[in-house]
């Protein structure tokens, strides 16, 4: 006689239903997104309009296409020279304030001393005085220089103003660069300084250009300091141009336009050039201060 053993039978476990997970639709993302593109886009579009199209003409198209608006502009208004002395200040103020920020940077991230925290705290603090209220100062600062209705006024007040926030990104920026790299260098005999131009320096690209990139756009688009520090008109430069194309009664539009994008034009491919490094650069020297 057999025995028949009977194994109970499991029960199979439930499937386990999960949620369907809030997923955010296409038109969620793309409406605002299309909207606030629209609502950034539309001067622009009438700016190239305005630059593009005939004189008197009221198409919602630049059509046909002329430039005879650039023609007035670049020769009969003297924007050529404001482009040159836009341009000439712009390179200057980055030069000028990446060494010194390059410099500055290093010593505040790897030197320890007394007062540094407190040099740290009036950096920050100066980004809170406006440009506005240091014309007098400076002004008489550069009549005692003799440097009244002289280009350098410009690059010495664009340097000042940027000094603090390149300053603090370099720093920031270096202190995420592991200190054994430059030990390593040291013991394999280069100088502090030589340590620095073959380790450090490679790794600052994306600080730097971050740092230049930010000195030469706020002058190349600084009104208020070529507006007071100059009163010649072929020193001045490309937004005091600008200015100078609206009238007391009438402005004139389409030169207008075709300086404004004259005055665009370099300013987006430096965007567009350095863009990659830009938020690479601001995104590392913001994790340590």
């Amino acid at each position: 006689m057999t025995t028949t053993l009977i194994r109970p039978v499991s029960k199979a476990a439930p499937p386990i239903t999960r949620k369907p997970a809030n997923r955010v639709s296409r038109w969620q993302i793309y409406l605002p997104l299309g909207l606030y593109l629209l609502f950034t886009l539309v001067p622009f579009y009438w700016m190239v309009v305005f630059a593009f199209r005939p004189r008197g003409s009221n198409s919602l198209l630049p059509w046909p296409v002329t430039l005879e608006n650039f023609e007035h502009v670049w020769t009969g208004m003297g924007f050529s020279v404001f482009f040159q002395n836009s341009l000439l200040v712009g390179v200057a103020s980055l030069v000028s304030t990446t060494v010194i920020a390059l410099a500055g940077g290093y010593a505040l991230a790897r030197y320890d001393f007394r007062g540094r925290q407190a040099f740290l705290i009036g950096m920050l603090c100066t980004q809170f005085i406006p440009g506005a209220m240091m014309l007098i100062p400076l002004f008489e600062i550069f009549r005692t220089l003799g440097l009244v209705n002289s280009l350098w006024a410009l690059v010495i007040a664009e340097t000042v103003f940027q000094l603090p926030l390149s300053l603090i990104l370099i720093s920031g920026f270096v202190k995420n660069i592991p200190i054994e790299l430059e030990q390593a260098a040291w013991v394999d005999g280069c100088s502090r300084l030589r340590g620095f131009f073959a380790v450090v320096l490679p790794m600052l690209r994306p600080a730097l250009v971050a740092v230049g990139s930010f000195a030469f756009i706020h002058s190349w688009n600084n009104f208020l300091f070529a507006l007071m520090f100059v009163n010649e008109q072929d020193k001045f430069t490309l937004p005091v141009g600008l200015a100078f194309t609206i009238g007391e009664f009438s402005a004139d539009f389409g030169a207008l336009a075709a300086g404004g994008v004259v005055a665009a034009v370099p300013v987006v491919l430096v965007f567009a050039v350095i863009q990659r490094y830009l938020v690479q650069g601001l995104s590392a020297g913001a994790v340590k201060g």
